[in-house]
């Protein structure tokens, strides 16, 4: 398995889909340039993913702002160190913040390591990963596709990348994350490529940006 490292492996990736699937050609063509998004692994990667859950990119960046300022450092031992008065300031939902302390507690105990994640084969990472209350699946394939450049993920539950999918192949309706789960089974063994090129298309045709992480 070649880990996704470098904008080299991203470009690899690209001509390899463009053989699998003819109709990548316009997508990449329209996408323009892919970013890598590398993110540390570790507590930090995996707390700036589950703060951009679910709220805008601005949003996102504001908390984690706030975050930052406020912990003095984004660690297990930090976040544990929050008050409730403190997360409600930053602005963190309570399921956040419950979340965010979970997966420190289990750091800290050193039930979850967040470097051998990296790897780990994918289910056998996401089991571990979600086995945490408030991690779903979501969270599990961003962390593998950031953090450890796992070259064969794709979150079919994004809905940046079902918009994205919808429009570049002419969809009637936004695909479900099973459908597009099927959809992406062609694309392996570079769903993590594919994944980063319909975030691109999407920011570049939609004029949004939904990159799923934060410069963490």
């Amino acid at each position: 398995m070649h880990m996704i490292k470098t904008d080299a492996d991203v470009a690899a990736g690209l001509v390899d889909l463009a053989l699998i699937d003819v109709r990548l050609f316009t997508v990449i063509d329209k996408a323009g340039p892919v970013p890598l998004r590398r993110l540390s692994p570790g507590y930090r990667g995996l707390a700036g993913i589950i703060v951009a859950q679910m709220v805008s990119r601005a949003s996102a960046d504001a908390i984690w702002r706030r975050l930052e300022e406020t912990a003095g450092d984004i660690t297990p031992h930090h976040m544990l160190g929050l008050s409730d008065a403190d997360c409600r300031a930053i602005g963190l939902s309570r399921a956040k913040a419950d979340t965010l302390r979970r997966a420190a507690e289990s750091v800290d105990r050193g039930e979850l390591d967040l470097d051998a994640i990296c790897h780990m084969e994918a289910s056998a990472a996401t089991r571990k990963l979600t086995a945490i209350k408030g991690i779903g699946r979501w969270t599990a394939d961003v962390y593998l596709l950031f953090c450890a450049g796992h070259p064969d993920i794709f979150p079919s539950g994004d809905v940046a990348l079902q918009n994205a999918v919808a429009h570049a192949f002419g969809l009637g309706m936004r695909p479900t994350p099973q459908e597009l789960d099927a959809i992406a089974e062609k694309w392996s063994p570079w769903r993590g490529v594919s994944a980063r090129l319909f975030w691109a298309y999407y920011a570049r045709e939609m004029r949004r940006e939904v990159a799923p992480v934060l410069e963490a």
